[in-house]
């Protein structure tokens, strides 16, 4: 499986401060993004926002409606689960990509996000969901992992799905080992159970809850 970061693209270079609202309605018109990288000297200072962009004179520079500009943007070493809950957070199709040093990269496009989602193990193989939860200063990942494998379980994936001071919660999916034993050994380790599912049920449900929020982007 490809890495994440093989999906940044560099396809259309971003919008310039220097450039005309004129240049930016027709990126705009000629493709279906809702918002746009914008660079001011080489430093990325936000994302013009295409219902903004028609609002504004064509005879003005695109860093004239920087007041509007949307400022979110992802790492290179943001996690794909984190990415796509940027992607619904600002209601965008489109997602710039800087480095540690702030250095522009490129963007990530939702309908290519949204495929890798669907190729990862966590989606692809089979096997049951768990959701488990426990107190945030007693949790471990390292202890979860060694649970399910300790009971003969192969962990295809695992990740924090809710959070806060008193309690963290984790989903986890599990194939092949017995689940009601990994269960049993979650609970002696002070888990509380919050449900398990078939992979048919859940995973169907993450399937739609993603091909929505496509559709949701307009994509």
């Amino acid at each position: 499986m490809i890495d994440i970061t093989d999906l940044i693209s560099n396809d259309i270079k971003p919008l310039q401060t220097t450039d005309t609202i004129t240049i930016a309605q027709d990126l705009f018109t000629e493709y279906s993004f809702s918002h746009f990288p914008v660079l001011d000297d080489g430093v990325y200072i936000g994302s013009a926002e295409a219902e903004s962009i028609e609002l504004v004179d064509s005879d003005k520079e695109v860093g004239d409606d920087r007041y509007s500009f949307n400022k979110f943007f992802v790492r290179d070493t943001t996690i794909w689960l984190d990415v796509l809950e940027i992607f619904a957070k600002n209601e965008s199709n489109i997602l710039p990509v800087l480095d540690a040093n702030n250095n522009y990269l490129g963007y990530y496009e939702i309908t290519d996000i949204i495929s890798y989602f669907h190729e990862t193990p966590f989606m692809k193989e089979s096997g049951g969901i768990l959701v488990v939860e426990k107190n945030t200063i007693d949790y471990s990942m390292s202890e979860a992992a060694q649970i399910v494998e300790s009971n003969n379980g192969k962990l295809l994936g695992l990740f924090i799905s809710k959070a806060n001071l008193e309690k963290i919660q984790i989903t986890l999916k599990i194939s092949m080992g017995g689940l009601s034993e990994i269960i049993q050994t979650f609970r002696r380790y002070n888990y509380e159970i919050i449900s398990k599912h078939t992979e048919d049920t859940y995973l169907n449900a993450l399937k739609d809850r993603s091909d929505y929020l496509k559709k949701y982007l307009n994509i």
